[in-house]
């Protein structure tokens, strides 16, 4: 933990902040059931959350600029020629309307629509591990074309309205730029329908698999033709299908029927100079398809799009631990800054876990044990480095402290609504 959070150190131009950042990440890893402010504060031994609270508020500090130290670790860590950047999103449930970027929308959490804020997340993947390495969050079109409604929720002036593939391709951009080692991008199907993100992808000479819908027009014969996907698959004989695994799961290697139709899907600039396919998944237990745009700078294998097109599943066991074990839902902010800024930290609370169960996962001795989890990679970490304040006084003062404000904000809410009710 300590050499994630010294990537970041020199952020802090005061030594409070700096020492109160540490702590936050901390207790993000720490066991304990709600990882707000409060929670925080009293598992750091702190008499009140109020160190914690200017942390995400006032505190100087960018956390764009740790958010790229924070890359920089992931990448001395995970690092490959070979590896891909992973885009999604991820939504948490929200009360009110006073969030940034929160409107009812569908979310995948819920898979509904509801009131909800959601981001955009751009994950690192390779042989050596996988983690979050940047995010966005979405501001729909209700907020950037309210602009006092953005003003109230410290959302920059110059931040316009971008949808999630344009959020998506601006993280890649900034990891290319940064020097990320990167050669593949993956994506669900929000994101693979998007021509103007595929084109973005190519000009950045990225091999991609990218999901797209069984209603997706494929273009054939040089894009003189536009076929459905699910109607491309229908036509193929049994013997286009192969049996591949697409890489290692909790039960075993993940195996699916593939059909690759190499060289089209031609409706690109013909100067890209590059090789475009379409990938066919089925699941050999269901029938169930799932159809993939490709593209390569090179001539690809076959197994080399399966093995990415399976990587992409990374960006959701990130976002099950994300959520699971460093609590990136339980944020209780509105603004922009305190949002990037505790998702930020969350992010680092995560590279922590990623990286200690890869360190784990180096020794080559034939243990009989399954790999370090990083669940299990947490439960250690409480065990044998963090250590919680069991001081009896320190925690009846955060009991009496917790009850006191609870009253004085039961108080407020009371006159607030007294007053309304009594407004003619």
């Amino acid at each position: 933990m300590a050499g994630v959070c010294e990537a970041f150190a020199g952020r802090f131009g005061r030594v409070e902040p700096r020492r109160t950042a540490t702590a936050f990440v901390s207790g993000l890893l720490a066991d304990i059931e709600v990882k707000t402010c409060w929670q925080l504060a009293e598992r750091a031994g702190h008499a009140r959350p109020d160190a914690m609270q200017r942390l995400l508020y006032r505190a100087v500090w960018d956390a764009d600029a740790v958010r790229d130290d924070l890359r920089d670790v992931v990448v001395a860590r995970f690092g490959d020629s070979d590896g891909v950047l992973v885009v999604d999103e991820t939504g948490d449930l929200k009360k009110g309307t006073h969030s940034v970027g929160v409107q009812r929308q569908y979310t995948g959490t819920a898979g509904r629509i509801e009131n909800a804020q959601v981001g955009v997340f751009c994950g690192y993947a390779s042989r050596h591990g996988h983690t979050l390495i940047d995010r966005r969050v979405y501001l729909p079109v209700s907020w950037t074309d309210d602009r006092d409604r953005c003003q109230a929720a410290g959302v920059p002036d110059e931040v316009v309205f971008a949808t999630k593939s344009e959020l998506a391709a601006d993280m890649i951009t900034a990891a290319v730029d940064a020097g990320v080692p990167v050669g593949w991008a993956a994506a669900d199907e929000a994101y693979g329908n998007s021509s103007v993100f595929r084109t973005h992808l190519r000009e950045h000479r990225l091999g991609y698999v990218l999901a797209v819908s069984r209603s997706h027009l494929v273009p054939l014969d040089g894009g003189k033709t536009r076929v459905r996907a699910d109607r491309v698959a229908a036509d193929l004989p049994a013997s286009a299908w192969q049996r591949r695994s697409a890489g290692a799961g909790s039960k075993g290697p993940r195996f699916y029927d593939w059909a690759w139709l190499d060289d089209v899907c031609t409706d690109a600039d013909p100067d890209d100079g590059g090789h475009h396919s379409l990938l066919i998944r089925r699941n050999t237990t269901t029938g169930e398809l799932a159809f993939y745009r490709c593209w390569t700078p090179q001539q690809a294998t076959l197994a080399r799009l399966v093995r990415v097109a399976g990587i992409r599943w990374t960006v959701e066991e990130s976002f099950q631990a994300a959520k699971g074990q460093v609590g990136l839902d339980q944020h209780q902010v509105r603004r922009w800054d305190s949002w990037h800024r505790f998702t930020t930290l969350a992010l680092a609370a995560l590279a922590v876990l990623a990286i200690c169960a890869a360190d784990a996962d180096d020794d080559s001795t034939d243990t009989g044990l399954i790999k370090l989890t990083v669940n299990e990679t947490r439960r250690l970490i409480n065990t044998l480095v963090l250590r919680p304040i069991r001081d009896l006084t320190h925690r009846l003062r955060w009991s009496d402290w917790r009850r006191r404000h609870q009253a004085r904000a039961r108080q407020a809410h009371y006159t607030r609504r007294l007053n309304l009710e009594l407004q003619p």
